[in-house]
């Protein structure tokens, strides 16, 4: 059972790093645009996914190196 949830952790850090890397290509992409309201659409999209990104990484840290006392011992 112990091994599932470290596959698990370890696909959400790599799932999340992957869309990381596109989010942010998409952001920097963005400032080329020329039509504002598709720069509006690429930047809040990029960011959202970003932010998304961000939150799996977030959990996986906190999964990893601040568990229950009673997590350990299982």
């Amino acid at each position: 059972m112990n091994i599932l949830i470290w596959i698990k952790n370890i696909s959400v850090f790599l799932l999340s790093l992957f869309f990381l890397a596109i989010g942010v290509n998409t952001l920097i992409g963005s400032f080329n645009l020329n039509n504002p309201m598709e720069f509006l659409m690429y930047f809040f999209s990029a960011s959202l996914l970003i932010l998304v990104c961000l939150v799996g990484l977030i959990y996986v840290f906190f999964r990893i190196f601040f568990r229950k006392p009673n997590e350990v011992n299982e």
